[in-house]
């Protein structure tokens, strides 16, 4: 398989939040999702041209790839194309965890491959990338990418698929304006050397970049993302408010910036989408130019935000 095959998108699709049961504490994001209203989310998508769905067994322990199938069922199935993980925490006992994990993610998922299937997060790269080679040989799986490994990990992983003339074809990683690891382990720069696409995930740091929460008004009090980040606030406001006046000159929000500003440094932004206006800002964002000032400027009110917002899950990338 070669990148060339691997039509990469400008934004992908999030469906972490997907896997929430709506009931308080249940999921991080507490939101309120109905199937109607999912499809009508994706109706509008594919109409815009966004077809590169992402999710993982772990959102919401199959919840998120159930919901998933089932909206998706509405297309042909080479109308969109599907992302999903293998994580090795939540791997099962048996003789090929990761094949049988892939089987449940097809089951749920309602297909029989998988375009870009991810390794999620490292924990022995040496015993679980061999396994992604029968899959890649099979068809089940047409792509493979890593996520959360830092550099020395994916260097290795692209070293064991190599072997078997295959190689890490994407990188997935938590990347924003407040969190740009990824830029200073130097990983950025080995995806552009070498034409390996870089998705980033939580450009909008789970809606604290939205610019509409604030210390008045909080993300949904009992969510694990108001616990994360509702303390930070205070500090984010100044640069929210230069997001919102940057969108302003553009008839633009926000999150459409922060947004505009992953794409601009090279990244494929994977924003969660629960409502159909969210996909008016992800046009918005793709149609955007920001200036080298506007992203210098927004770089420097997020270092003088000094907060730190790599999840639990998450390892340095420092190497």
């Amino acid at each position: 398989m070669t990148i060339d095959n691997l039509k990469i998108p400008t934004v992908a699709l999030g469906t972490w939040a997907w896997g929430d049961s709506g009931e308080t504490g249940e999921g991080y994001f507490g939101s309120q999702l109905t199937q109607a209203g999912l499809e009508e989310v994706a109706d509008k998508a594919h109409a815009a041209g966004f077809t590169l769905w992402d999710t993982a067994l772990v959102y919401g322990m199959g919840r998120s790839e159930a919901v998933l199938g089932e909206v998706l069922k509405r297309y042909a199935r080479d109308d969109y194309r599907l992302s999903t993980k293998f994580t090795p925490q939540a791997a099962a006992t048996s003789d090929d965890p990761v094949a049988d994990m892939l089987e449940q993610s097809l089951a749920r998922l309602g297909t029989d491959y998988i375009d870009l299937y991810w390794i999620h997060n490292p924990a022995d790269v040496a015993r679980w990338t061999p396994h992604l080679i029968p899959l890649l040989r099979s068809g089940k799986v047409k792509h493979v990418g890593v996520s959360n490994h830092k550099l020395s990990e994916i260097e290795l992983a692209n070293q064991i698929l190599g072997e078997a003339g295959f190689r890490v074809e994407a990188i997935q990683n938590h990347y924003s304006l407040l969190y740009r690891s990824s830029e200073d382990a130097g990983i950025m720069d080995y995806c552009r050397s070498r034409g390996i696409p870089f998705f980033a995930y939580m450009v909008l740091e789970q809606g604290a970049l939205a610019g509409k929460y604030s210390p008045e008004n909080p993300l949904p009090e009992g969510s694990s993302r108001a616990e994360t980040y509702n303390g930070m606030l205070p500090q984010l406001k100044a640069l929210t408010d230069k997001l919102a006046s940057i969108g302003q000159k553009q008839g633009a929000a926000a999150p459409d910036v922060a947004t505009a500003w992953a794409i601009a440094k090279g990244a494929t932004p994977i924003i969660g989408v629960t409502k159909p206006n969210y996909i008016d800002g992800l046009v918005r964002a793709t149609s955007m130019t920001l200036s080298s000032d506007d992203i210098a400027e927004l770089e420097a009110l997020a270092d003088a935000a000094n907060v730190n917002t790599r999840g639990w899950w998450e390892k340095e990338m420092q190497v």
